[in-house]
C-alpha cells in the first residue's frame, strides 16, 4: 500500500481510475441547439422521488449550458456506443453523422445505448472542480445489449 507524504493529484487519480464506471452521455439544447457530453460521474440517488445525479466540471466549455438546463436526458451508453462517447468528450457535436431525437418537450436525445433517462434538474450542489446536478426523472427506458464501462483509461465491455 502506497500512503504519500504529500497529496499527489496525478496518483489520486490514477488510484480513483481503478474503480470501474459506466459511461454516459448526458445531452441538452445549447445556444447553437443540441449539445453533449460524455460523463462518468452518474449515480443514482433517490427511489422516491426518482432521482439521479451526474458531475460536469466546471472547467468544462459547455459547463454553463447543462449547469442551467432545465431538462436533459443521460444515456447509459453501450460498447456499440464507444466512438459516439469519445467524439462526445471532445466536441458538444459529437459525430458528424450524429442522430438526434427530441422529446414532447423538445429535449434532444440520442438513439440507442442501454438505458436513458429523461430528467428535469431537481437541484445544484458544489462539488469542488465540479458541480453536482440532481435530476428529477421523469421518463426512462431500458435497452438491451452489453454496457461500456470505463477503467484504468480504458473503455472496456461490460
Amino acid at each position: 500500500m502506497t500512503t504519500p507524504t504529500s497529496f499527489d493529484e496525478r496518483a489520486f487519480r490514477d488510484a480513483l481510475g481503478h474503480f470501474a464506471t459506466g459511461v454516459t452521455i448526458v445531452t441538452c439544447n445549447g445556444p447553437d441547439g443540441p449539445m453533449g457530453i460524455t460523463a462518468n460521474s452518474f449515480a443514482s440517488l433517490s427511489l422516491d422521488p426518482p432521482l439521479v445525479l451526474w458531475s460536469p466540471a466546471k472547467s468544462s466549455r459547455r459547463y454553463d449550458a447543462f449547469v442551467n438546463a432545465s431538462e436533459y436526458a443521460i444515456h447509459i451508453a453501450s460498447y456499440d456506443q464507444m466512438d459516439l462517447c469519445r467524439a462526445f468528450a471532445m466536441s458538444a457535436d459529437g459525430l458528424d453523422d450524429t442522430e438526434w431525437h427530441q422529446s414532447a418537450t423538445g429535449c434532444p436525445y440520442l438513439p440507442g445505448g442501454v438505458a436513458r433517462f429523461m430528467c428535469t434538474q431537481h437541484a445544484t450542489f458544489d462539488g469542488g472542480d465540479h458541480t453536482i446536478i440532481a435530476g428529477k426523472v421523469v421518463d426512462f427506458e431500458m435497452l438491451e445489449g452489453a454496457p461500456l464501462v470505463f477503467c484504468k483509461g480504458t473503455y472496456r465491455a461490460g
